[in-house]
């Protein structure tokens, strides 16, 4: 069952090395203690905040005296600092050289960790753009950064086998680019388990890889919407953890699938202690930073037919133990709906649903 509790189980290099030796470094923490500059407050474990919990505020053109938007990572920094964060995971596109110096100024001063949130290269002529993205983000501080393979919802932007393999080739190619310029810069790259990949497949482009420099931004409860376990995907994407999106879910039926919401940690059916004991038993290093995304839920179809066009042989107890899953944990006070409260009001649950997760972190897991 899904809430059941599980017993936790710089030197010149080349981008070729083996599944055991990346073991041992992710869980040494060795590629990121041996960097020069390594930020002594990347061994506090105060969880911080990735940018898509700010979904409605960053970049938000509402005129809030309460709630002010967020321009850019400076004033995210100052606001995640103020509520008692670690530090933030942010989108890191086209900054100057002068706006990387202030953010790390401004990191610094602050005592907060920054990861980046970067776009991969699709061919060779973006490779010089994505060197400038992730040489600004390793100026301002950043030592980690996380990346998506898709577009989009697995389900929703590939309605094809060949289409979805397509994509998977297309990632091979980017991440052939990405590759170098990450070993030159010495920055970890972390792909999430975006509803894109299933576990599995996941690895296996890891292992296509076979970089010390890429591994995974381990999602705690994306791959539900794709028929799997969550205690299962973390126990299978650990060992190749760089970074964290954490998050609990909630389920509800609905006619053809299930629905499914990030909601306050605690609330939800994910196991989070197990899931954070195994991230820093493999990578003692690891940062834990917050996903709360404050939104209607996702309607997850599976029961269409359109949905499996990508699974090939993905067997039917899959589904039957996902649907067995979400009769017996109904969300009993109904999922958060916010899509029918005006700007202030979604504002202000954005805002208390972030704050609430944070004291959870700090009172019930002991990240503080």
């Amino acid at each position: 069952m899904t809430n059941q509790r599980h017993e936790p189980e710089s030197r010149p290099v080349s981008n070729r090395i083996d599944r055991r030796d990346f073991l041992h470094k992710a869980t040494a923490g060795a590629v990121l203690l041996s960097l020069p500059d390594m930020p002594r407050f990347l061994k506090d474990t105060r969880m911080g905040v990735v940018v898509h919990s700010y979904g409605n505020r960053w970049n938000s053109k509402a005129n809030s005296q309460k709630y002010p938007g967020f321009a850019n990572a400076v004033d995210m920094l100052n606001h995640c600092s103020q509520i008692g964060a670690g530090g933030i995971q942010v989108v890191v596109n086209g900054w100057s050289a002068d706006f990387a110096k202030s953010v790390r100024d401004k990191r610094e001063k602050l005592g907060l960790y920054l990861e980046g949130s970067i776009g991969l290269p699709k061919n060779a002529g973006d490779v010089a753009k994505f060197e400038q993205d992730v040489a600004n983000a390793r100026e301002a501080g950043a030592q980690i950064l996380r990346t998506v393979c898709s577009s989009g919802r697995r389900y929703e932007t590939y309605h094809s086998a060949q289409a979805f393999q397509d994509m998977r080739k297309n990632a091979l190619v980017s991440l052939r680019l990405a590759e170098p310029v990450l070993r030159k810069h010495k920055v970890r790259l972390g792909i999430e388990n975006h509803k894109d990949w299933r576990a599995p497949e996941l690895v296996d482009v890891l292992k296509q890889i076979n970089s010390e420099w890429i591994g995974v931004t381990l999602d705690f409860g994306n791959s539900i919407a794709l028929l799997e376990d969550p205690m299962a995907v973390v126990q299978t994407l650990v060992p190749y953890v760089v970074s964290t999106h954490v998050k609990d879910m909630a389920v509800d039926e609905y006619a053809d699938g299930f629905l499914l919401s990030e909601v306050p940690l605690g609330q939800g059916i994910l196991d989070l202690p197990t899931m954070i004991a195994l991230c820093k038993k493999h990578n003692p290093a690891v940062t834990f930073s917050l996903e709360m995304i404050t939104r209607d839920p996702l309607e997850i179809p599976c029961l269409k037919n359109d949905y499996w066009a990508t699974f090939g042989e993905l067997p039917g107890t899959e589904l039957a133990r996902t649907l067995r899953m979400v009769k017996e944990h109904k969300y009993k006070a109904g999922l958060p709906r916010v899509a029918q409260l005006d700007t202030e009001k979604k504002l202000a649950a954005e805002e208390e649903n972030i704050v609430a997760c944070l004291d959870y972190s700090k009172n019930r897991l002991g990240l503080v």
